[in-house]
């Protein structure tokens, strides 16, 4: 679905600053001018790492030619009913945020004709047993695409359910057929997803080196089945491009993503504010608060700094959604511990207006709505939250969007990714690796039997015997 550029998203942080919230808990003007060369220091750090080519995903927004290719696959996927990803946190996370914002939000009730004959999507992100053999039970493998996403081929959940979903397809087409229904996102040589591509004559797109998981959303991750669902990937990288350019700089009166990262470090390491809650005020900018909490977890979330020292680093990503959320958290953000960032996002045009018919003219309680509508609504909503916070002390800033189109969704993606590598530096952790990660990956690995932790195996058993449950 091709979109138009209609502008830029604005960062209104206005509400972050001791003026508005007060010098306990906002970060003055004076402590953000004393931060200037801090923050310059971590500009330099990123593009050092990016000339020598460390940080990949920063060239991602020029990768046309490859995002064109892409796009002539997808055209070649109108063909199947369903396109299935099997992949979890970053291979899936970018993917779901990209259909929720770009797609109409129920796009797989609606018939084919009304989606231009694209097939509906799924995103198998959990090892659920439920949920997966419902979703087999529902689709018909015979008119499926399964595109399984892992750079290294051994991620227990992701080949897990490639492996439930490769026995009923070989069940149903016969296992030369396969080919036709399974494309691979993987390692360009290596890998064991890769020799399974390369055995059985997948189609297959590939993971760029040195891009995590986390930053992958403008790689084939998640263009392909953005692409499969006539999603305009194009103008998505061209949002991506437009933006930076902008987070090019070292001031932070001239880069919004350095000026962000500035703000929620100050907050958190200055005014203890060790929570940052984003909360969208449109449902299609939910799943990106979904994806944007792994990219702030994981990215800065360490034990260690980058010279050893233990320093348990990070702030806790929440995300919610507004107005639903008015309705179960706002309470506390107003009145519980100050101890949050709130970083909302406001649409200033929906794509619907939905007007309120005029109706019940003698209840003043609810006749007032009649002649607005739903789009004004919600967008006093939000301005409505943004005063509670500030009268509560709360810092809080806000994205503006002009629209929500490929274009804008480029442009706040590649922003809170280069927010994201800014606030690396200024913590001093490394942002793009995961050991915390891996813990759970290796007792995994043992407790289903995979040769070479038989150790770590045994060491669990040990330690679960000696536990002592309550019945209830």
């Amino acid at each position: 679905m091709t979109t138009k550029n209609t502008g830029a998203i604005l960062y209104d942080y206005t509400r972050m600053m001791a003026d508005a919230v007060g010098a306990r808990h906002g970060v003055s003007a004076a402590e953000l001018g004393k931060f200037e060369k801090s923050a310059a220091a971590a500009a330099r750090g990123v593009t050092r790492k990016h000339e020598a080519g460390a940080l990949p995903f920063m060239d991602l927004p020029k990768k046309i030619k490859a995002a064109k290719d892409i796009a002539a696959y997808a055209d070649r996927l109108k063909k199947y009913e369903n396109f299935v990803v099997l992949g979890i946190g970053g291979s899936s996370l970018g993917a779901i945020a990209l259909q929720t914002a770009l797609n109409p939000a129920h796009y797989n009730l609606m018939p084919a004709k009304a989606r231009a004959g694209r097939p509906r999507l799924f995103v198998e992100d959990n090892v659920d047993p439920d949920r997966i053999a419902n979703l087999l039970e529902v689709i018909d493998p015979r008119k499926t695409m399964f595109n399984v996403i892992s750079k290294s081929g051994g991620t227990a959940e992701t080949m897990g359910g490639f492996m439930v979903a490769r026995d009923l397809v070989a069940r149903r087409v016969g296992v030369k057929n396969l080919k036709n229904h399974f494309v691979a996102t993987t390692d360009k040589s290596q890998g064991h997803l890769r020799k399974i591509v390369d055995a059985e004559g997948w189609d297959s797109f590939i993971v760029p080196d040195g891009v995590g998981g986390r930053f992958s959303v403008l790689t084939p991750v998640g263009l392909v089945p953005a692409a499969a669902v006539g999603i305009d990937i194009l103008s998505l990288l061209r949002g991506a491009a437009a933006v930076a350019l902008r987070c090019a700089g070292e001031s932070l009166g001239g880069n919004p993503a350095l000026l962000a990262a500035a703000l929620q470090f100050l907050a958190c390491t200055r005014k203890g504010k060790s929570i940052n809650v984003m909360m969208p005020y449109a449902q299609r900018l939910r799943d990106i608060a979904d994806w944007y909490r792994q990219l702030w977890a994981e990215s800065l979330g360490k034990e260690r700094d980058l010279a050893g020292k233990i320093v348990n680093a990070g702030q806790t990503p929440v995300k919610a959604l507004g107005a639903t959320d008015q309705h179960s958290q706002v309470q506390l953000y107003n009145e519980g511990p100050n101890d949050k960032t709130l970083t909302l996002m406001r649409v200033n045009s929906f794509d619907q207006k939905v007007p309120i018919a005029p109706s019940y003219k003698d209840i003043g309680a609810i006749a007032y709505l009649g002649g607005r509508t739903m789009e004004e609504l919600i967008n006093a909503e939000c301005r409505a939250t943004e005063k509670a916070l500030t009268d509560h002390n709360r810092p809080n800033s806000c994205f503006v969007f002009p629209q929500v189109n490929a274009h804008t969704v480029g442009q706040i993606l590649f922003l809170l990714e280069m927010q994201t590598a800014y606030a690396g530096e200024m913590w001093n952790v490394n942002t793009y690796d995961q050991p915390g990660v891996e813990a759970g990956k290796i007792a995994t690995y043992a407790l289903m039997g995979r040769p070479g932790f038989e150790k770590q195996a045994e060491e669990i058993k040990r330690a679960e015997s000696k536990l002592k449950p309550l019945v209830i």
